[in-house]
């Protein structure tokens, strides 16, 4: 029987991922391996997979080849990067995976992932394309005592919500300009925070699109949330998709006032929320085992509305582990 084994990079605490994997191939009744890797042998998920690999540092000169290798010998069909700071690499050597592994890379060109890594290339691509955006303001340039505030500040590439800030006064801004990483100061939006979970072919056809109202958050990612099927922000998501063409799992992130859209950020990669819109009915595991198997996928909308979800953590006790 053909196999169709998955490799998840930096698994991390990526559990829910591992076991919905795991659950879409025994769906389908096909032969799957869920492998995962990570540099960390603390690492949560490892102890979910079929098999576990430990990794060389994203930034060590060994990566794609450690990769390539445990690609031949799993026979891996499918690597899922699962953080932002792997996509630009594994994108560039994308082809070079797949010509020496037979692997296919769930990763947008580089081109797309160059637009997303950068919040003000992110705003720049919006704004040309006429999608709402907050504003932003260049920090060489601002007059302190005209500013309206609140405003809202966040490294220009970042993650998980890490020195993303509200700014209340100016001497805050002027702080924060300081203890910032290349800075980028944005009006402050209001309005509902949603994170939409888009799943596009390897041809980047639209395939779903799930919005998720944020109703609590912890450390940048979702806790609390629920599925709506907002056709407001469905028909923009898909305008959006089909100008930028990611390609797989993307995470969208955006916030609606009643009188307009505004996107926050484009993550082309599986968010730590989408385990929501996977067990709602948009099952991106399993159909990505579909277009494994040779099979053309169309629009999905049948998953369930006004669906919330509560995220909680959970132990694992390692047993004679070897510290």
């Amino acid at each position: 029987m053909e196999t169709y084994n998955v490799l998840i990079l930096s698994a991390g605490r990526r559990v829910e991922l591992v076991n919905l994997f795991k659950g879409a191939a025994k769906s389908l009744g096909i032969q799957s391996q869920i492998v995962a890797g990570d540099c960390s042998k603390y690492a949560p998920a490892l102890y979910f997979a079929d098999k576990r690999y430990l990794l060389p540092r994203i930034d060590g000169s060994t990566y794609i080849d450690e990769i390539i290798n445990i690609c031949i010998h799993e026979s891996i069909r499918l690597v899922v990067p699962t953080i932002d700071t792997e996509l630009e690499l594994l994108s560039r050597n994308r082809e070079r995976i797949r010509d020496e592994s037979g692997a296919i890379v769930l990763v947008s060109n580089p081109s797309v992932i160059s637009i997303c890594a950068d919040k003000l290339l992110t705003h720049e691509f919006l704004v040309e394309h006429r999608f709402g955006s907050p504003k932003v303001y260049d920090p060489s340039s601002m007059d302190f005592s005209k500013m309206e505030f609140p405003l809202f500040i966040k490294p220009k590439s970042g993650s998980s919500s890490i020195g993303a800030k509200r700014v209340n006064d100016a001497d805050e801004l002027r702080f924060l300009l300081k203890t910032t990483k290349e800075p980028m100061v944005q009006e402050y939006l209001t309005g509902q925070e949603f994170t939409v979970d888009v799943f596009l072919d390897f041809d980047s056809k639209i395939i779903s699109v799930v919005p998720r109202l944020r109703m609590a958050v912890r450390a940048g990612e979702i806790s609390k949330g629920m599925i709506v099927k907002d056709e407001e922000i469905i028909a923009d998501v898909i305008r959006l998709m089909n100008v930028l063409k990611p390609i797989g799992h993307v995470t969208v992130q955006l916030m609606k006032s009643p009188t307009d859209i505004k996107y926050i950020e484009v993550n082309p990669r599986f968010g730590g929320g989408a385990p929501m819109s996977i067990m709602n009915g948009a099952n991106s595991c399993q159909n990505l085992y579909l277009l494994l198997m040779g099979k053309s996928l169309e629009y999905q909308d049948d998953y369930e509305d006004k669906t919330v979800f509560l995220r909680f953590d959970q132990s694992i006790r390692l047993q004679d582990f070897d510290s």
